[in-house]
């Protein structure tokens, strides 16, 4: 049967119909039939999306201006529909600017700035506009103040989809209290079902930017979330990409833009961390990779020095391959070059004309003989060709049609000159790079095999020996594939790819000018060897100041603001790269205390400082977090992988210029391996010293238990002991102490005339050396005191405060005098309670 797209080109004009049918697109359209992409999917999330979509803007506009963010939100009924307001204490909008801000999608200033910032594409703001403009049909509201203005502008307005531009029905000044800032209020079709997900959201971003002061209204409840600290986050600096991650499109476009005209030009210009020495080792990878390496041979001078001249003679063929320049000048060519070859352990074929080209300068000094480029071209060749004891051109190919026959051949010619040294030097480094277990036979048969593929290069008119690392491995598995063949042995990868490392690590990097960048742009192998070169090349990490973690302080302070917990801890990790931009991996735990028990922990996402509340199963932290071996760390986990039960929250924070999130709505950030390696080091970092502090709190408990034993134990034997000895009881305090390896702190009052003399005493019967701090509260002016104590005065109360550093197994002693009325209460502090026990007399 005939189909209808087969009749689609009978009928006359069919192309120019459908062509007329095609047009652009506007961004502002596409999204407003694909609202879902950007978290606008329902009226639960479109809600917590457009609120956290303003108060993102309003803590990025803050910070900027080196305000410390007050941001107000407030959720109000309006009929049949939502209405939302968010104020900030910004610097403001301009009244040129404002417009576009929140009526244009794709328009903002930072998402080419290579810096760390909350938005990025200039999508958000104007999408929640959107938004709400299509399910209410009414505009956004918005008021903005710059500060040092006497008046604010005012505007409503609504996104045109089909120009992507503001639509401005408003437009005038009016009077608001705040000095500067910007308010937005906005009315969309909504409900408060995802309630959950917003108080998350607005309590989430208070841990992140304990700097910030936020404040939420909502039709049932009201929060507040007060600053932890005055201290802004570190201004940040655009920075160029890094080199290390870098794609290979992206380095074709920045090659057609740059004004360098040189590589390395190109290199300190277009990239952070690359400085003339580190351009430099770039060029030499890219040698490597795009002209590839030239074999050095084993200079044939003895283990003394001295060549053995019966079998090379370098000066003879030098004198030979020289025509009228005179006895005496030839003479002096030939043995320069030759003392100048004998210099070198191993020898490459640029360095052997490097070497002839200076003996040619020296003796036309010296004798003022010109030494030509043809004589020297002449010299080159003949003192190469008896350095690598090659045969004559073609000879090696003549005298074996075959890989087989030249097999046959290789234990009759092995006393011979041809290939004999290639041979040689070739079955030293493969007998290094391999097995001792191989046979010596073997190893011979592989290197003359091996000998006979550079022996092809030079036939080849390739008298260099230049090759790439993928062409040396190509000859190699030649050679080895053969020796399996005809030796029947295996010759397995390792031993491959370790005389590829061996003969590699003896080649020299060509000196070949690298292309100017005119040459280079366009060339797509050529730029890809440039890309390879930069990411195998040691590079410093990029700076940091483009970036502006939370720090392990402030996400410490910022979990106890708002966990009450037993235990904090943090880990901020080095700066790394992912595709030429550098981020940060921060991680926090709070663990036990009023944090409820039940159930999974409570794992928070964060990108650059924003909460991310949704499709948690779907991001890159919490697959590491459900990777991770918890009951290594002390917590509950069952089957030994997933979420880890327990009362504890886990906090991941990526701070990057460019996060990689899984979708428009920027609700996951993706699952690439260069991030997914610093969440799981942070974390684990954060984890050990949970682990460390559980183990203690284990210790603790054990240690309790048993001191609970013997509180229990000891007075009845002391009893028994005072019976049967007819003595008053023994003191069980100080026995415990020396038990349990305490540290005991023991006051001793005694009368002393019209007052009290009193001692306190710190026995340490630990291990270690303890530091305490003893605080004995008097309620009469104390006199006399030992040396090391103060006293304060407060409310009718002195406070005798010591200090001492008392190692394992010694004693200090505090004294003082009293009055004979005075009472005394005894603190200590800077020892678990579990290790310290106290005694007031």
């Amino acid at each position: 049967m005939t189909s209808f797209q087969s009749t689609l080109g009978d009928e006359p004009g069919i192309a120019e119909e459908l062509a007329e049918s095609q047009q652009s697109i506007s961004i502002a359209e596409f999204f407003e039939k694909n609202k879902h992409m950007l978290g606008f999917d329902s009226g639960a999330r479109g809600l917590v999306t457009a609120v956290k979509e303003a108060v993102d803007n309003s803590l990025d506009a803050a910070e900027e201006a080196g305000i410390l963010p007050d941001i107000y939100v407030e959720i109000q009924e309006a009929g049949d529909y939502y209405r939302l307001i968010v104020e900030d204490n910004g610097p403001g909008l301009t009244r040129e600017s404002l417009p576009k801000v929140f009526g244009k999608l794709l328009y903002g200033s930072r998402f080419h700035a290579r810096e760390q910032s909350r938005g990025q594409q200039g999508i958000g703001i104007s999408a929640a506009v959107l938004y709400s403009q299509l399910t209410s049909g009414k505009p956004a509201k918005i008021t903005s103040r710059t500060q040092g203005s006497s008046e604010a502008e005012y505007f409503e307005l609504i996104v045109d989809t089909d120009e992507n531009e503001p639509e401005i029905s408003v437009e005038e000044t009016t009077t608001w209290d705040r000095p500067h800032g910007t308010r937005i209020e906005l009315e969309m079709e909504a409900n408060m079902r995802a309630r959950q997900q917003l108080h998350d959201y607005i309590k989430h971003t208070a841990v992140v930017n304990p700097h910030a002061r936020l404040e939420l209204r909502e039709p049932q409840e009201h929060f507040k979330f007060e600053r932890a600290t005055d201290q802004l986050p570190e201004e940040t600096e655009e920075i160029r990409p890094h080199p290390h991650g870098v794609e290979l499109g992206t380095v074709m476009k920045m090659l057609t833009a740059t004004d360098s005209q040189t590589i390395s030009g190109f290199l300190q210009e277009e990239f952070t961390r690359v400085g003339k020495k580190t351009a430099d080792s770039i060029i030499d990878e890219f040698r490597d990779r795009h002209y590839g390496r030239e074999m050095r041979w084993s200079s044939p001078a003895d283990s003394s020095g001295h060549r053995p001249r019966e079998r090379v003679d370098l000066e003879a063929a030098v004198e030979a391959a020289t025509a009228n320049k005179g006895p005496e000048a030839t003479a002096a060519f030939a043995a320069a070059i030759a003392d100048a070859v004998d210099d070198f352990d191993r020898i490459a074929y640029h360095e052997l004309l490097a070497a002839v080209d200076s003996a040619a300068e020296t003796v036309q000094t010296d004798h003022g003989t010109t030494f030509g480029d043809t004589v020297r071209e002449n010299a080159v060749e003949a003192v190469w060709l008896e350095l690598i004891g090659a045969a004559e051109p073609g000879q090696a190919a003549a005298d074996a049609e075959s890989e087989g026959e030249r097999d046959d051949q290789a234990d009759a010619e092995s006393d011979a000159d041809t290939r004999s040294r290639l041979v040689a030097d070739l079955y030293a480094l493969a007998d290094q790079a391999t097995s001792t277990r191989k046979d010596d036979a073997v190893i011979r048969g592989f290197a003359d095999r091996l000998a006979a593929k550079f022996e092809d290069e030079r036939d080849a008119e390739n008298v260099r020996h230049r090759l790439t690392r993928t062409q040396l491995r190509e000859h190699i598995d030649r050679a080895a594939d053969l020796t399996e063949e005809y030796d029947d042995v295996s010759f397995g990868e390792t031993a491959r790819e370790n005389v590829v490392e061996e003969i590699w690590d003896v080649m020299a990097t060509v000196p070949d000018e690298p292309p100017l960048v005119r040459e280079l742009n366009g060339d797509r192998d050529a730029t890809s060897d440039l890309v390879d070169a930069m990411r195998g090349t040691d590079i410093m990490a990029p700076p940091t100041r483009c970036l502006s973690p939370i720090s392990e302080d402030l996400i410490t302070a910022g979990l106890e603001k708002e966990f009450e917990a037993d235990f904090y801890a943090s880990a901020t990790r080095d700066a790394e790269v992912h595709g030429g931009d550098p981020f940060i991996v921060e991680a926090g735990i709070a663990y036990g205390g009023e944090i409820g028990s039940e159930g999974s922990v409570d794992v928070m996402r964060f990108a650059n400082r924003v909460p991310l509340v949704y499709q948690r199963g779907a991001c890159a932290t919490t697959d590491v977090v459900k990777s991770i071996g918890w009951r290594n760390y002390g917590l509950d986990q069952p089957g030994g992988s997933g979420l880890p039960n327990g009362p504890a929250v886990i906090m991941i924070h990526v701070a990057s210029t460019n996060v990689p999130f899984t979708s428009e709505s920027k609700d996951a950030v993706a699952n690439v391996p260069e991030i997914e390696d610093e969440i799981e080091l942070a974390i684990r970092e954060a984890a050990r010293e949970l682990k460390s502090f559980l183990n203690k709190r284990r210790s603790m408990q054990k240690r309790r238990k048993k001191q609970n034993v013997l509180g229990k134990i000891l007075p009845e034997m002391a009893e028994k002991v005072a019976e049967v000895t007819g003595r008053g009881e023994p003191d069980i305090d100080d026995a415990i102490a020396r038990i349990m390896n305490n540290v005991l702190v023991e006051r001793r009052v005694e009368e002393n005339g019209d007052g009290k003399g009193v001692s306190v005493v710190v026995e340490n019967n630990a291990s270690t050396s303890e530091s305490l701090e003893v605080t004995d509260i008097v309620s009469a002016e104390p006199t006399a005191l030992s040396d090391g104590a103060t006293v304060v005065e407060m409310d009718g109360e002195w406070f005798v405060k010591w200090e001492p550093d008392v190692g394992s197994g010694d004693e200090a002693e505090l004294e003082y005098e009293v009055p004979d009325d005075a009472t005394f209460d005894l603190n200590v502090k800077g020892v678990e309670s579990e290790k310290l026990t106290v005694t007031d007399q």
